[in-house]
C-alpha cells in the first residue's frame, strides 16, 4: 500500500518533472558505479622508455639480468637498445648514432662508428668483434682508394677529375652509384670543374670523402672559361655564373649602380647575399 502511495506521489509530477527525476536517479547510479570501479583499479606505475627500463634495473629478478643472452654478429647501424646497454654504451652515444641514421647515412667501419658515437676505445674493442657489415661494403673497402698509412708506399698518381669515369670515382671509399652520378652531373652542369674545391659544394659528400677525392684527383688542365665582366654584364649574364642565383645577381647590379668606382674582387664580400663561402670559385668565372 505504501509502495502504491509512493508511485502515486510520483504521478503527481508533470511529465517533464518525471523525466528530469528519472535522469537524475540514473546519473547518481552511474556515478556511484564509476566511483567503485575506479577504486577497484590497481595503482599505476610511472611509465619508462625501453632504454630507461634496460639501463636502470640492476634487479636480479629482471628478465634481462636473469638470463645471459648470446650475442651474434650484427650490423652496428641497427644496434638495439639492449645490445647497446650490454656493451656499456651510454644514452647520448646511442642517440648520436640514431641522429646520424636519421640523415639517411650509414657507418661503414668500426672507426667510423666510434667517430659518430664517440664511444671509448675500450668499448669499441669489445664491440668490434661483433660488427658485421654488408658484403658490398666489405668488398668496396678492399677495392677502394684509401690513404695508406705506409709512408714508404709509392706516390699517388692523380687523375684529372674532368676525365674520371663513374667506375673510377666509385673506387673512392664512401662513393657509390648515387654519389658518382651526382659528381658527373655537377661536372656536366658546370661544363667542367675548375678547382677541386668545388667538391665541397656537391651535396652528400662527407668531409672524409672529399679529402680522398682531393688526394686521388686533380684539375690537371684548367678549362677555358668564358669570363663575365662584373662592371658591364647584364642580369642574364650574371645568372650564368655557377653558384649565383637571381637574388645574388640582382644584388650585384644594385651594388654596382651605387658604387662610385668600378667594382673589384675586394668588393664581392660587401655585396648583400653574396655567397662568400664560394667566392674563390666564383672569382674564376669573373673579370673586372
Amino acid at each position: 500500500m505504501k509502495k502504491l502511495h509512493a508511485f502515486t506521489f510520483f504521478l503527481e509530477f508533470s511529465k517533464s518533472q518525471q523525466i528530469a527525476l528519472v535522469a537524475l536517479l540514473i546519473s547518481i547510479a552511474g556515478l556511484q558505479a564509476l566511483y567503485y570501479r575506479v577504486l577497484a583499479l590497481p595503482a599505476t606505475k610511472p611509465t619508462m622508455s625501453k632504454w630507461e627500463y634496460v639501463s636502470a634495473s640492476p634487479n636480479k629478478d629482471d628478465p634481462f639480468q636473469r638470463k645471459s643472452f648470446p650475442i651474434y654478429p650484427f650490423n652496428p647501424n641497427f644496434i638495439s637498445d639492449y645490445k647497446a646497454y650490454k656493451f656499456g654504451m651510454s644514452l647520448p652515444e646511442i642517440n648520436r648514432l640514431r641522429a646520424y641514421r636519421q640523415r639517411n647515412l650509414y657507418v661503414n667501419s668500426a672507426e667510423e662508428f666510434q667517430q659518430i658515437t664517440q664511444v671509448s676505445d675500450s668499448i669499441l674493442q669489445v664491440l668490434r668483434p661483433y660488427f658485421k657489415f654488408p658484403d658490398w661494403v666489405t668488398q668496396a673497402r678492399k677495392n677502394s682508394l684509401y690513404p695508406s698509412k705506409n709512408k714508404s708506399s709509392a706516390p699517388i698518381v692523380k687523375i684529372d677529375i674532368n676525365q674520371a669515369t663513374a667506375e673510377y670515382l666509385k673506387k673512392i671509399y664512401g662513393i657509390g652509384d648515387g654519389l658518382s652520378e651526382r659528381i658527373i652531373q655537377a661536372r656536366q652542369k658546370l661544363g667542367a670543374f675548375v678547382s677541386m674545391e668545388q667538391m665541397n659544394f656537391i651535396w652528400g659528400l662527407r668531409p672524409e670523402v672529399i679529402e680522398l677525392l682531393k688526394i686521388n684527383f686533380e684539375v690537371s688542365h684548367v678549362p677555358v672559361i668564358q669570363k663575365i665582366n662584373m662592371n658591364t654584364c647584364s642580369l642574364k649574364e650574371l645568372m650564368q655564373i655557377p653558384y649565383l642565383n637571381y637574388g645574388n645577381a640582382k644584388a650585384i647590379l644594385i651594388y654596382r649602380s651605387k658604387s662610385e668606382k668600378p667594382i673589384s674582387i675586394e668588393d664581392l664580400p660587401k655585396i648583400d647575399q653574396f655567397p662568400v663561402d664560394k667566392i674563390n670559385i666564383i672569382a674564376l668565372y669573373l673579370e673586372f
